[in-house]
């Protein structure tokens, strides 16, 4: 059965895990949250194409994507061999692999020769014997969750009881432990832990086994568990692979669990009559416990933690990198028609090419990243507060009136439509933004409006708002919502409604302007 067709952004997770990680087939495929058949597909697809990591700069997704799942038109793909049937057949006395060829090539003439048959066999099978044992490597992996038990902090001040979370990471060859404390179990705090594991280690390990955490991992599923982006984002950083352990199968993060068991007992236990009044108070002391936990000299084994980990896991730990982790966000978008994306109530534009496309978003406390099919697109200062644009003239059109199929001229033609009151504050809120595609929103929501609350209604609305100099969509809104569309308007401010504004261009501006 053929694999699925992967996202370029999986495809090349496969490729760096595989050439820079080293891991087996298995491994990356719990990382990447697919099948191992999927990831030798991908594999065998990227040496047949000549594809080596790293990859050449000048090499785009659309590129990769057509080396690897170039044109069916082409040479017809030779048939899959069944490698279940084969091993299953070679159980059978007398059978051999020779004897299995031949049978294929009887019923594949065009199939692979009797070298690349064994090979490809052979590869299968090895899969299969991959040991489960928990044998651990120097600087393989690192093990990471939270204690079930929590720490009260007293608010000094107001007396209130805040339960601080325990975190704990333990590097598999060693049993060398970190652990922490922090406010929460969210997202922010998970990756903070993490950043301080890997300082206090000195280094990062190839593989970060976490349990099926919600914080970490979005969809804890047995065979295919789905990383969070930023967590994903953090690995990549890092240079490490993320390996959640499967559910219900403690013995994958047996390493962890021992050392949670030996937290309490070290660490938690004997801080249960201290009252603490600072999350700071609290990690000072665990600091302290810590330390004297490393240097316990092992019960049955020579030597303790630290000096396992100073002759195993400290020399082949990763180098970490120059800079920390700065925490991410990610989500995606689709462009509207105003050319920008919604990003937490602000707006950023991105080239006008890409109206109505979906678009992955990356985020930190000072900047906004906007990607497509991988390649980022546009990059921006992070706003902050409601409401605020942030526009780079390069993604603008070269003339709104070439601008796809919404453009001023027409906004304020249906508004007119609806009546004189509308169309003036349409044209009035396109003529108050600095470019009259970031009045676009407020417009398209008097359009709603009316499908909403009638046009006989929208145009009532409208003239109030003009009336009191509400010029905004928000006044027309509450306005209906209200009902005070259906209270008479009085004659003064009826009078004061605008007949035309020498600062206002007009429909008629934009109709010639788009001629």
């Amino acid at each position: 059965m053929a694999c699925r067709r992967l996202s370029m952004r999986k495809i090349l997770e496969i490729l760096r895990l595989h050439n820079e990680s080293k891991l087996p087939f298995r491994a990356i495929a719990r990382s990447c949250c697919i099948s191992h058949n999927t990831v030798k597909d991908v594999l065998v697809r990227a040496e047949a194409a000549g594809i080596h990591w790293p990859l050449p700069e000048e090499l785009t997704e659309t590129e990769l994507e057509d080396k690897l799942y170039p044109s069916t038109n082409s040479k017809p793909k030779q048939p899959e061999i069944d490698m279940s049937y084969i091993h299953t057949e070679l159980r059978r006395k007398g059978v051999t692999l020779r004897l299995l060829w031949l049978e294929y090539k009887e019923q594949s003439p065009d199939g692979v020769q009797y070298s690349q048959f064994c090979d490809r066999y052979r590869r299968w099978r090895k899969q299969l014997d991959v040991s489960m044992r928990q044998v651990h490597r120097a600087g393989e992996k690192m093990f990471v969750d939270y204690a079930g038990q929590t720490v009260p902090i007293v608010d000094a001040k107001t007396g209130e009881v805040r339960n601080a979370q325990v975190f704990l990471a333990v590097l598999g060859a060693s049993s060398y432990t970190y652990v922490n404390a922090y406010w929460q179990q969210a997202l922010p705090e998970w990756i903070e832990a993490h950043n301080d594991a890997f300082e206090y280690f000195g280094g990062v390990p190839e593989i970060v086994v976490p349990d099926n955490l919600k914080s970490g991992v979005k969809n804890p599923c047995f065979y295919e568990p789905d990383l969070n982006p930023t967590y994903q984002d953090m690995a990549t950083h890092y240079g490490a692979a993320i390996v959640p352990a499967r559910v219900r199968k403690p013995k994958d993060k047996a390493k962890v669990e021992s050392a949670v068991l030996l937290a309490e007992r070290w660490i938690l236990a004997r801080l249960r009559n201290r009252t603490f009044y600072s999350l700071c108070e609290l990690r000072q002391a665990t600091a302290e416990l810590l330390d004297k936990l490393n240097n316990e000299p092992f019960q049955k084994l020579e030597g303790s933690r630290r000096s396992q980990f100073e002759a195993l896991d400290k020399p082949a730990l990763k180098p970490l990198p120059t800079q920390q982790y700065e925490f991410a966000e990610w989500k995606k978008a689709t462009v509207n028609i105003d050319y920008h994306i919604d990003l937490l109530k602000n707006f950023y534009s991105v080239p006008h090419q890409l109206v109505k496309r979906e678009v992955h978003v990356r985020y930190t406390a000072t900047t906004v990243e906007i990607f497509f099919k991988g390649e980022r697109v546009a990059s921006h200062q992070r706003l902050h507060g409601k409401g605020k644009f942030i526009t780079d003239p390069g993604h603008r059109p070269a003339a709104h009136r070439k601008y796809a199929e919404w453009t001023p001229s027409r906004i304020i033609s249906w508004c007119e439509s609806v009546g004189f009151a509308t169309g003036e504050l349409a044209t009035h809120i396109l003529e108050t933004k600095p470019h009259p595609e970031q009045g676009y929103r407020s417009c398209l929501g008097l359009i709603k409006l009316g499908k909403q609350y009638s046009q006989e209604r929208l145009e009532i609305a409208c003239r109030r708002a003009l009336a009191y100099k509400a010029f905004s969509y928000q006044s027309v809104k509450s306005i209906l919502s209200t009902g005070l569309d259906q209270l008479p308007l009085d004659k003064a401010a009826d009078s004061s409604l605008p007949k035309q504004h020498e600062n206002l261009r007009g429909s008629e501006y934009y109709q010639e302007e788009g001629a």
